[in-house]
C-alpha cells in the first residue's frame, strides 16, 4: 500500500507537533508499506526557513525511508491572521503537485487548519482513491477560543469547509474522545469517527543518566527546575506562570525554564525584563535530540492552558513525553486530559490560570521529593501500558489497510 500523507508542518527531525506523523510514517514503512509526505519547507513557528532549505516549487528528501516532497508556500510567522491564512492557502494549492506521485492507494491529510485537509481531499479526487482526515485540533473553534479571529463571515466559511470535509472523508481520525463527541454532534455518524490518541516513542523518551558536567554547562547546577517545554503560544497562559515566578523570587534555587519559541515569546521576554525576573530563563527551540535532556534536568514539568471550555476537549501530547521521562506534572488542562492525569497518578491537577494553585503545587512537589519521584514512576508505567506509539501506529495502519481495500 502506498500512503500519501499531507501535513502543513514536518520538520527535519520530526519534532513535536509533527512527531506523531513522523513516527507513524516510519513505523508504517517498517511494516512494508510506502509513504510519501507532502509538506512545506521547515519554518515554524517563526517564519524563518531552516538552514539548508530553500522555498522552491518542490524539493525531495528522504528521512528514515520516508519520501518527503517539500513544496513552495508563502512563508509567514505563526502570528497574524491574514498572513497565516495566505500561508495555509498557498500550501493547499502547492500540495496538488502530489498528482505526480505514482501508485497512491490512499490519501491522509491532517489538521489543525483545514486548508491542508482540503488539499488532501482534492488530491484524493484527482487520484481516485479514499480520503482520510486526521483531526488534531478542533478548527475553527480553537482560533475562536483564543480570540485570534473574530470576523463572523470568515468563521462561517471555515465552519462550512469543516463540515464539508468531514462528510467527504472516508474516515475521520481524531486524537481524543471529546473530539469524537463534538464532531458527531455536528451530524457526522459516530461509526465514521475513530479515536487514536497521540502516545509517545518510549525508546526515545526515557529516563537518562544525568551528566553533572552538562548540567553545569547549561547553568542549571544546584537549581530546582520548573520547566515548560514547547510552543510559547497564546493558548498556554504562560504570563500566569511568570506571575508565579515573580512571587517565588525569594526561593533562590528555583529556576523557571522555558524551552521553545512561538508567537508569545517576545511578549513573555518583555515581562521577564520589566519585572527583573532573574529566576526565569528562555532557551531557543531545540533539536529533537536535546528535548529529553531538558526533561531530565527538570524537577517539575508544567502543562498549562487558558481557561476556556474548548480546551477541555484536548490532550496535550507533551504529557505523554513527560510521563515517559518519569517526571511529575503540574497540569491545568481539564476534561479528558485531567482524567488521564488522575488515572496515572503522575502529577497534580490545578484549575486553569489559577496562580495561587500553581504556586502551592510547585512548593508541594519541592517539599515532598519522594512523592514527586513516585508520580514520575507512575507516569512511565502508565504510558508503557496504554500509550506506546508502536501499538497506536499499528492500530492506525490497520484502519488505513481496511479502507484502501
Amino acid at each position: 500500500m502506498h500512503i500519501l500523507f499531507l501535513t502543513h508542518y514536518f520538520p527535519p527531525e520530526g519534532n513535536a507537533p509533527a512527531s506523531r506523523t513522523y513516527d507513524n510514517c516510519k513505523r508504517w514503512i517498517q511494516s512494508g508499506h510506502d509513504v510519501t509526505v507532502i509538506t512545506g519547507v521547515p519554518n515554524v513557528p517563526d517564519g524563518i526557513i531552516y538552514e539548508g532549505y530553500r522555498n522552491k516549487i518542490w524539493q525531495w528528501e528522504s528521512k528514515d525511508s520516508i519520501r518527503v516532497l517539500r513544496v513552495w508556500t508563502y512563508i509567514a510567522p505563526n502570528k497574524g491572521v491574514v498572513r497565516r491564512i495566505a500561508n495555509y492557502l498557498s500550501f493547499m494549492i502547492s500540495s496538488l503537485q502530489g498528482i505526480f506521485v505514482r501508485e497512491v492507494d490512499i490519501v491522509v491529510a491532517t489538521s489543525p487548519q483545514f486548508f491542508c485537509a482540503a488539499g488532501g481531499y482534492l488530491l484524493s479526487c484527482l487520484k481516485r482513491v479514499p480520503f482520510v482526515m486526521e483531526v488534531r485540533d478542533l478548527w475553527p473553534e480553537s482560533i475562536m477560543a483564543v480570540g485570534v479571529l473574530k470576523n463572523r463571515r470568515i468563521l462561517r466559511i471555515f465552519e462550512w469547509l469543516e463540515i464539508f470535509l468531514y462528510k467527504k472523508a472516508e474516515r475521520v481520525v481524531v486524537v481524543t474522545e471529546s473530539f469524537k463527541k463534538v464532531i458527531s454532534e455536528k451530524g457526522i455518524p459516530e461509526r465514521k469517527i475513530t479515536v487514536i490518541k497521540n502516545g509517545v516513542d518510549l525508546d526515545f523518551f526515557k529516563p537518562l543518566k544525568k551528566s553533572e558536567e552538562q548540567r553545569k554547562s547549561l547553568g542549571l547546577d544546584g537549581k530546582f527546575i520548573i520547566s515548560y517545554i514547547g510552543t510559547l503560544g497564546t493558548a498556554h497562559a504562560l504570563d500566569r506562570v511568570l506571575s508565579v515566578a515573580e512571587r517565588m523570587k525569594e526561593y533562590e534555587n528555583f529556576l523557571f525554564l522555558f524551552v521553545g519559541s512561538g508567537a508569545e515569546k517576545e511578549n513573555l521576554f518583555k515581562i521577564k525584563e520589566n519585572k527583573s525576573l532573574s529566576n526565569v530563563r528562555f532557551i531557543e527551540r531545540q533539536a529533537k535530540k536535546m528535548i529529553p535532556l531538558y526533561y531530565e534536568y527538570s524537577d517539575v514539568c508544567l502543562v498549562p492552558l487558558r481557561r476556556t471550555p474548548l480546551f477541555k476537549t484536548v490532550i496535550p501530547s507533551k504529557i505523554f513525553e513527560i510521563m515517559a521521562m518519569s517526571k511529575p506534572i503540574v497540569q491545568s488542562v481539564d476534561g479528558e486530559s485531567k482524567q488521564i492525569l488522575e488515572q496515572s497518578k503522575a502529577g497534580l491537577y490545578i484549575e486553569p490560570e489559577d496562580e495561587q494553585a500553581l504556586y502551592e503545587a510547585i512548593l508541594y512537589l519541592y517539599n515532598n521529593p519522594e512523592e514527586a519521584s513516585l508520580m514520575g514512576k507512575n507516569g512511565r508505567l502508565f504510558v508503557e501500558r496504554y500509550f506506546n506509539r508502536d501499538s497506536l501506529a499499528a492500530e492506525y495502519l490497520n484502519i488505513l489497510e481496511r479502507i484502501a481495500k
